[in-house]
């Protein structure tokens, strides 16, 4: 009896290739990696692969990618925020999220917002926001910063004064270092789950 396949490796294996060399790996690869001895095992496991909807796989046996290995989603056009106008569902390229959001993954890192100082922004309570490191922050940027010891989220502001971290509430008031400041990040992005 032969030995049942780990798909879950396999698959984890594939997706952070993938991410990294944007291209699927060689059969040879994917024999090293696999821990296989031959290149039949490999085409086996990527008839699994592709049996399950990770992979496909052409006439001619090239393999690639489909969007449940790699968690893209389908851009499938645009739609209106204003009046209704008629649009034509069109299928574009997919991204995956992020491709799209993140544009330096080694100074990214995700944060749960909690309170509500900066609602106005369109920032809620459980909101994720997507921070990147290592950028000077601009007057209006929002930033997650430490200020004397406890971290916030504000908008980043310079006045004649020095620098004062603004709320997008008015029931909050601004506040101004007094010991020390220490700047985590800019926000890049804010993500919103509907139930």
């Amino acid at each position: 009896m032969g030995r049942v396949m780990n798909v879950k490796d396999k698959v984890d294996f594939l997706r952070e290739f993938w991410a990294k060399e944007r291209r699927i790996p060689s059969y040879s690869e994917m024999m090293k990696a696999f821990g296989y001895r031959s290149k039949n095992a490999v085409a086996c496991a990527v008839n699994r692969l592709a049996a399950l909807g990770y992979l496909s796989k052409d006439d001619q046996g090239h393999v690639s990618v489909l969007p449940k290995l790699t968690g893209a989603v389908r851009i499938l056009g645009s739609v209106a925020a204003g009046f209704p106008v008629d649009e034509e569902q069109q299928e574009a390229e997919a991204v995956t999220l992020d491709e799209y959001l993140v544009q330096n993954p080694d100074q990214s890192y995700l944060l749960t917002v909690r309170g509500e100082s900066m609602i106005n922004a369109g920032i809620q309570p459980g909101d994720l926001v997507l921070v990147e490191k290592g950028r000077e922050p601009k007057p209006n940027d929002i930033v997650v910063a430490c200020v004397d010891g406890e971290w916030t989220l504000k908008y980043y502001m310079v006045d004649r004064v020095g620098i004062r971290l603004e709320p997008a509430n008015p029931a909050f008031r601004f506040i101004r270092p007094k010991r020390s400041l220490e700047i985590g990040g800019v926000v890049r992005a804010v993500i919103r789950k509907y139930e």
